[in-house]
């Protein structure tokens, strides 16, 4: 069995770029957790909070259920769930697994392929990573997720996997001439920039494009809030700011809040700016507005 593979490809709900990440976290999840304990059975009820907090972060905006992916990874061959009447899930609701006491846990032929290779683990959730979540999520994600990984590792290959730009960061950080399209930051050491990063808006994991037109020149603090929503594009290529960040120290103040309402700075005459279409995916799919009013000058 080519378990990279099959992780891979699980079936999820797709429409229009939509986000759908609830297999991939609980996933995720539960390859972090047999780390800790290869035996252990995750009830429903006792890990529901867990997966709770990992979707609200690193899922869409719109409200979701842990109980969704709880019963549907079952049908991709890597989870099984248990009741007190047996094997089987009851169904998709909260209310039935916890009132059957619904358990989960790897597959048994997963279970038994991660003890013959324990390097096993690290592939799969590397795929999982690389698939569905951009790269400033990744260390962040797997803490959350109790995963412990090298990245040293080398990503398995995957058939249709799509190869990065290489030059792509160069060409961005020239368009946006070498500063932060949010704040302005500007450093380097000699010639060379340190801490500008090239922001991909419609994530490179869920099909973006690599070009220009579809990414930002940020810092990195301020990549890893756009990954995570707090910072967005307005339609008028101004800097949003979601209502659900709250910072009362002067640098949140000064790094984030000072930011709602601010054009962007570039890019450059006769570079592209971001296309309509990336930054409304980004909007609906990753910023988790309202956003707050502009700051005062």
């Amino acid at each position: 069995m080519d378990w990279p593979a099959r992780a891979a490809s699980l079936r999820q709900w797709t429409s229009n770029g939509v986000r759908a990440p609830h297999k991939p976290l609980l996933f995720l999840y539960a390859l972090g957790r047999y780390q800790q304990d290869a035996e252990q059975e995750l009830a429903f009820s006792a890990v529901e909070e867990d997966l709770k907090r990992l979707l609200a972060e690193y899922g869409p905006g719109n409200r979701t259920t842990p109980a969704y992916p709880f019963h549907h990874l079952v049908s991709d061959g890597v989870w099984e769930v248990r009741t007190r009447r047996g094997a089987g899930s009851p169904g998709s609701g909260v209310r039935e697994l916890r009132e059957s006491g619904a358990a989960g846990r790897l597959a048994p032929e997963l279970r038994a392929a991660l003890r013959r290779d324990p390097s096993l683990l690290g592939r799969l959730a590397r795929t999982l990573l690389d698939l569905h979540f951009p790269p400033s999520l990744h260390q962040e994600l797997c803490e959350a997720a109790g995963l412990e990984l090298e990245y040293a590792e080398t990503l398995p290959v995957v058939p249709g996997r799509r190869s990065r730009n290489q030059a792509l960061r160069e060409l961005v950080l020239t368009a946006y001439e070498y500063r932060c399209a949010f704040c302005g930051y500007d450093g380097r050491i000699g010639t060379i920039p340190v801490g500008l990063e090239a922001a991909h808006v419609f994530w490179w994991a869920l099909g973006g494009p690599d070009e220009v037109e579809n990414a930002l020149c940020l810092c990195s603090l301020h990549h890893k809030l756009f990954d995570k929503g707090v910072l967005g594009v307005s339609d008028e290529g101004r800097v949003m700011v979601t209502q659900r960040f709250v910072g009362h120290s002067a640098a949140a103040r000064e790094q984030v809040l000072v930011l709602a309402g601010r054009p962007l700075l570039g890019p450059q005459p006769g570079m592209p700016a971001i296309a309509a279409a990336h930054r409304a995916w980004h909007t609906a799919q990753v910023f988790h507005g309202p956003s707050r009013p502009a700051v005062a000058a």
